[in-house]
């Protein structure tokens, strides 16, 4: 079983409880997180800590690559050890079986069909609590993602250049260290664990710092000039997020909702883009969380690690599609 995974033992003791039933579980049988029997029914499990509205797209990227992975006649199982209420409609409207610590499930195969609802969770209280992963760790990681070379560089440099406190950088980079992100030698650092360590970065960005830079929500009276006022900014003040900064990096996805970073003063952004206040608009304002040292020369677009954290933390299935790209090729 992989490390942090000890929660499904608890999941399958209480769902043995409830059922009556015995469940035999072997959780030696790699690369499965477990291998359960229900009844003569075999499920093959991926186990994720927590299935939240803000990593929901990760999780169903994850769902469905080992849903390719294992023989199809085989039954997937996915247990947390927190569902989110939504996550959970949403598993059961793919056909998903999942089973979380309290007990409530979705198991529906041929041979088997169990539901249990509407027994309480308690939900984590901040998976995120290391300084790594508030606000300041947030800005650091944001820029050793994004510029790799980043970790050559001095604590002054990387305070200077993340936006935070110089007292800030070594605590941080002691904890990216200790959780084993950062792989320090007698020369050199280097990042480990990079999907992991990306998959906590979105999942805290959408739940810590993302609703703090959140400004206002608007709509445009005229969309096509909005588009081109901030592809054309030569000022560096504007950048696209979210859906409309994947367009430009996939020309895959049409946009309909618009996110705009911008440290501008409101009352400046309305008039230069023309737009409306509207708390049902489709345009959302947001300060940035980066320094000109992560600004694109190219194009005015935020950095990849936020375009995708913006992808997955809007829940939606054709902007998860697009962020796996973004994954795939820019990060």
């Amino acid at each position: 079983m992989y490390k942090g995974n000890d929660f499904i033992y608890e999941a399958f003791s209480n769902l043995q409880e409830l059922l009556k039933t015995e469940i035999s579980v072997d959780s030696n049988r790699e690369p499965y997180d477990a291998v359960i029997q229900i009844n003569g029914t075999t499920f093959y499990c991926h186990a994720k800590k927590d299935a939240r509205n803000s990593n929901s797209g990760i999780i169903f990227n994850q769902v469905n690559q080992f849903k390719n992975f294992i023989n199809k006649d085989r039954n997937l199982l996915f247990v947390g050890e927190y569902i989110a209420k939504d996550v959970a409609e949403s598993l059961i409207a793919n056909d998903i079986n999942f089973l979380d610590v309290a007990g409530n499930c979705y198991i529906n195969t041929n041979h088997l069909k169990i539901i249990i609802e509407g027994r309480k969770q308690k939900k984590p209280q901040n998976i995120n609590q290391a300084r790594a992963f508030q606000e300041a760790g947030l800005k650091l990681i944001l820029l050793l993602i994004s510029q790799e070379h980043a970790l050559e560089f001095s604590y002054r440099a990387l305070a200077e250049k993340a936006g935070i406190a110089l007292g800030s950088v070594s605590q941080i980079m002691k904890e990216l260290e200790e959780s084993n992100f950062i792989l320090k030698t007698n020369d050199k650092r280097i990042i480990k664990n990079r999907e992991e360590l990306i998959e906590r970065w979105v999942l805290a960005y959408n739940e810590v710092l993302k609703p703090r830079l959140f400004r206002k929500t608007y709509k445009a009276i005229n969309l096509d000039y909005l588009r081109k006022i901030v592809s054309n900014n030569k000022t560096k003040f504007l950048f696209f997020g979210g859906e409309p900064a994947a367009e430009i990096m996939t020309s895959f996805l049409k946009p309909l909702d618009y996110i705009i970073y911008s440290d501008d003063e409101l009352s400046i952004i309305g008039k230069e883009l023309m737009l409306v206040p509207d708390n049902n608009g489709n345009i959302k304002i947001y300060n940035t969380c980066w320094t000109d040292s992560l600004n694109n020369e190219n194009l005015n677009i935020a950095p990849s690690l936020v375009v995708y954290a913006d992808l997955i933390g809007s829940g939606n299935n054709r902007n998860i599609e697009t962020a796996k790209m973004i994954l795939e090729n820019e990060l």
